[in-house]
C-alpha cells in the first residue's frame, strides 16, 4: 500500500468518517468528559492509546484467528484485547496522575465498551486493512476522536460564560452545540 493511500486513510478516519462526528460511536466519553480540556486531553490519550495498541493486537490475533478457520471468535477476542488495555490505561493513569483518575471517574473504564474501539478494529476488519493500514486508520480515528473532543470541550468551556436562555443550561446546550459540530464535520464529506 502506498503513502497515498495511506494518508487517505488517516484523513478519511480522521475528518470525512470522524467516529464521534460523522459516525457517532464514543459518544459516551464525548459528552461526559467534554467539560474541561484538561480531562479531555486524558481521555483522548487513553483512547489514541487503546485504539492504536487494540488495532495492532487484534490485527495479529485475527490473522491467527483465519488460521484456525475459528475468525467467528474474533469479537471475543477483540473486546478482551480491549479490555487489557483499557486495565493497563487505567493502572497507569492510577498511579501517575491520581487527579485526572479521579476526574475522568467512570469514563475511563467505559472506554472497553466504547464503541469506537471495538468500531475501529471491527473496521479494519472488515476493510481487509493490512497492518499498517489498520495502524493508520488507528491513528486517523484517534486524531478524529481528539479533534472533537477538544474542540467540543473548549466551546463548553466558553460556553459556560454565556448568557444564554435557562432552559438551555448544561445539557441541552451541550447537545445543540455538538449537533452543529456534526453538521459542520459534514462538510469534509467531499473532501477526498
Amino acid at each position: 500500500m502506498d503513502n497515498t493511500n495511506l494518508f487517505v486513510i488517516f484523513m478519511s478516519a480522521m475528518l470525512i468518517n470522524n467516529c464521534v462526528m460523522s459516525r457517532f460511536m464514543g459518544i459516551c466519553p464525548f459528552l461526559g468528559v467534554s467539560k474541561k480540556i484538561e480531562t479531555s486531553i486524558g481521555m483522548s490519550i487513553a483512547v489514541a492509546f487503546v485504539i492504536v495498541m487494540s488495532s495492532m493486537f487484534t490485527y495479529v490475533v485475527y490473522e491467527v484467528l483465519k488460521f484456525f478457520n475459528i475468525e467467528y471468535l474474533y469479537n471475543v477476542a477483540f473486546i478482551l484485547i480491549i479490555a487489557a488495555f483499557v486495565q493497563l490505561v487505567e493502572m497507569f493513569i492510577k498511579k501517575k496522575s491520581h487527579a485526572l483518575y479521579k476526574a475522568l471517574g467512570v469514563y475511563l473504564p467505559l472506554i472497553t465498551t466504547n464503541c469506537a474501539v471495538l468500531g475501529v478494529v471491527v473496521l479494519n476488519m472488515q476493510n481487509e486493512y493490512s497492518f499498517v493500514a489498520s495502524i493508520v486508520n488507528a491513528l486517523g480515528v484517534s486524531a478524529g476522536f481528539a479533534v472533537s473532543i477538544l474542540l467540543f470541550a473548549g466551546i463548553r468551556e466558553r460556553l459556560a460564560f454565556a448568557d444564554v436562555p435557562k432552559p438551555f443550561h448544561g445539557f441541552p446546550l451541550a447537545m445543540i452545540t455538538a449537533g452543529l459540530m456534526s453538521i459542520s464535520f459534514f462538510g469534509f464529506a467531499g473532501l477526498l
